[in-house]
């Protein structure tokens, strides 16, 4: 079965955006300590570079590796709308799940008003791909998928936020994960695999 797989980057003290949705705060390091690291994860995960940048960051005639849908929230999917994108990610299936957000806003990005779980255990169940679904966010919809996400790829940047979004925003529902591997880097980012204790059945 393929896996649902949340792959976000949080400050030390688990936000991944601040209260007004900011994330211009994560520091990235000098020029050569940013690019090594966007080299080193864009060789990995190509499928997560915004199809915007693909051709800048060398991986525009890559095909998709680890994933072939991505999934997330209105204030994930706002930015790019805000800059006049509407499809983000066009390389992969996209899905924005929003109670508020027009169906029709591109024939590339299917809009889900309702029950995100049903929607992943859906995705998760396809045959005829061994690639797996993104979450990219945000917060509360990680809080919602919470049962059905089997891996975690946790970008931590040596930076406290104060307040914000946090990782995962839902009920007390304590979920333990495995550390699969860990890589830190010069610029204090660290990259850590986690995978779901006991796997989902």
């Amino acid at each position: 079965m393929r896996k649902l797989v949340y792959y976000v980057g949080v400050s030390l003290d688990g936000r991944i955006a601040g209260p007004g949705g900011e994330f211009d705060f994560f520091p990235q390091g000098d020029e050569r300590q940013a690019a090594a690291y966007s080299t080193w994860v864009n060789a990995l995960y190509p499928d997560t570079v915004p199809t915007a940048y693909r051709v800048a960051c060398g991986v525009a005639d890559t095909p998709n590796r680890r994933f072939d849908t991505a999934v997330m929230g209105l204030g994930t999917y706002r930015p790019a709308l805000d800059d006049g994108i509407t499809s983000p990610y066009a390389h992969l299936r996209q899905y924005v799940v929003s109670s508020t957000l027009e169906p029709d806003i591109d024939p590339a990005v299917t809009v889900v008003p309702d029950d995100p779980l049903a929607l992943v255990r859906e995705l998760k169940r396809e045959v005829g791909t061994d690639l797996d679904v993104w979450l990219c966010g945000g917060g509360r919809l990680a809080g919602t998928l919470l049962p059905e996400i089997d891996e975690l790829l946790i970008k931590t940047y040596p930076v406290v936020a104060g307040t914000g979004i946090p990782v995962v925003d839902g009920a007390f529902d304590p979920t333990v994960f495995d550390v699969a591997e860990r890589t830190a880097f010069p610029s204090g980012l660290t990259l850590t695999r986690l995978t779901r204790s006991r796997p989902l059945t």
